[in-house]
């Protein structure tokens, strides 16, 4: 086998299925001229003047890949986020993401990087290792860590803010569509929100930057037809909750796929809507669902910001479970080691303090309190407090002797980890308890064992091993904890976020809003 130059040419239609074209952008926003090379047979096909870089793809037979985190924080549980974390915040290289524009209300923002939730994820091809990014450029890129390059991008309308999910279709015709990216944007820049179809979910191969399908974001009563949420599959069948407010069911197959209101959209198994009439009243239409489905056992659990947390049965296919708060709720529901849910809870509809609950969605929702952490108000950025990301906790790698902890970072300022299989207590024994959401009911409170002042800040914290690290507008922090919750700082990168890391063989990967995709450890 022979590496070649190749041309596009209208007779050499095969080679458009081998790869996508892409320009590298390089940490300096310069362009790289290197030309790229693919390897067919020994035919040689001299290259045109100006050729664009081509990425190289392995012949399928070649290809060994390993899927290592593939959904926003990692798991149907929310609660991997990586299998070793460095011990310090060097920054090994960072790639310029590009900037995009997008509409707030009546208002264009210009925006840099990627933010919330902006979780990259991390794909192994022949042992080399792969970024899948969202981007504010609007454009989804295959980044290749060791380089570090973007292989292809593909645009989408919009701002990307959320994180995809990757999908293994063994049942693909191609291999080159073996692995789908399920990823969502904003409703588009130049799209009139009232129009019938708004594309703003789509499935793009992972191997060559094609679009295969995109979903219409139907009108509904909400105010918002963009897609934050990753989705959930379960074996061929996908689960999420769009930002209309409606809970899909659908199969992600292209195979299965048809021309639906003039595009090519998947086959929707069924709907539900996630909010109330008074919903809508009461909150003026800010129904969104931001958060991503988890799972325990045959039954999802989704929040949504109509202030409701829903339980879902997969083999009834219907809601079975509502506990209402009232509040905006963004973050998504963290599935713990014995079963319960962790709910973040903003500052916004209710009389009391948002912070996090821990409910047994076992039990009826009038029963299913264990305990809520309240944290401070505080007007920062039109937020009036409490808690818009997920909450981190350390199921998943935690090491042998340590306690259950939970963390989460609020719009106070304050990073917080919590027991949260352990109650407050006073001198005298006595379980502390504190006001809900409702500003009314007393709940207990978990017990708190650590506390500290990082700014600001939406993203979700991770648990990595031994080590904990929190984004935030103030900047990355990594800290070091021990079996006796004793936490230590090990350093800090100072510049902000909103996007939520992954730590994977030592590296830690992060977007900021300062425009960079960083790759941050000892080199």
């Amino acid at each position: 086998m022979k590496k070649i130059n190749i041309i596009f040419l209208a007779t050499l239609p095969f080679l458009f299925s081998l790869c996508k074209t892409a320009q590298p952008l390089t940490a300096d926003h310069s362009k790289t001229s290197d030309t790229m090379t693919v390897v067919i047979d020994s035919i040689v096909i001299p290259p045109p003047p100006d050729t664009v870089e081509i990425a190289a793809h392995p012949l399928p037979d070649s290809i060994k890949y390993v899927i290592r985190t593939g959904t926003f924080l990692g798991s149907e549980k929310r609660n991997y986020y990586g299998n070793k974390a460095p011990a310090n915040l060097d920054v090994v290289w960072k790639l310029y993401l590009g900037e995009g524009q997008t509409r707030v209300g009546k208002t264009i923002k210009d925006w840099a990087g990627a933010g919330w939730t902006g979780q990259p994820l991390l794909v192994e091809e022949n042992g080399q290792k792969y970024l899948i990014q969202g981007a504010y450029d609007h454009k989804l890129k295959k980044i290749a860590v060791d380089s570090p390059k973007i292989v292809w991008e593909y645009a989408f309308d919009d701002v990307i803010k959320g994180t995809g999910t990757i999908w293994e279709n063994k049942n693909a015709r191609f291999f080159k569509d073996r692995l789908l990216i399920l990823q969502g944007s904003r409703h588009g820049f130049n799209n009139d929100f009232y129009i019938d179809v708004i594309p703003s979910y789509r499935a793009i191969s992972y191997f060559t930057g094609k679009e295969l399908w995109r979903l219409n974001s139907r009108l509904t009563k909400s105010y918002s037809r963009d897609v934050d949420a990753s989705a959930l599959i379960i074996k061929d069948t996908a689960y999420i909750g769009l930002e209309n407010g409606v809970f899909t069911k659908f199969n992600p197959s292209p195979s299965r796929a048809d021309t639906v209101d003039g595009i090519f959209q998947p086959e929707i198994l069924s709907e539900h809507m996630l909010y109330e009439s008074k919903d809508v009243v009461n909150h003026k239409r800010n129904v969104v669902t931001e958060a991503s489905p988890s799972r325990i056992g045959k039954k999802l659990y989704l929040a949504s910001g109509s202030g409701h947390v829903y339980g879902y049965d997969m083999e009834r296919d219907t809601l079975i479970w509502d506990f209402f708060i009232g509040s905006d709720i963004d973050g998504s529901a963290i599935v713990t080691e014995d079963s319960c849910l962790l709910i973040s809870v903003e500052k916004q509809y209710i009389q009391g303090k948002g912070g996090i609950y821990k409910l047994d969605p076992a039990k009826p929702p009038a029963n299913a309190v264990v305990w809520y952490k309240p944290v401070e108000d505080k007007e920062t950025a039109g937020w009036e407090g409490g808690v818009i990301g997920s909450v981190g906790i350390n199921d998943a790698t935690r090491p042998e002797g340590f306690s259950k902890l939970a963390a989460f970072a609020a719009i106070d300022g304050y990073l917080y980890v919590v027991k949260y299989n352990s109650f407050s207590r006073n001198l005298k024994g006595d379980i502390i308890k504190s006001k809900g959401p409702d500003g009314q009911t007393f709940h207990p409170e978990p017990e708190e064992v650590f506390k500290v002042r990082i700014g600001t800040s939406i993203s979700t914290p991770i648990f990595v091993g031994n080590k904990l690290i929190v984004a935030g507008y103030g900047g990355l922090f990594l800290f070091e904890y021990d079996a006796r919750n004793n936490f230590k700082q090990l350093d800090k990168l100072n510049t902000y976020f909103e996007s939520t890391p992954i730590a994977v063989d030592g590296k830690i990967y992060i977007a900021s809003r300062d425009g960079y995709l960083y790759c941050l450890g000892s080199p």
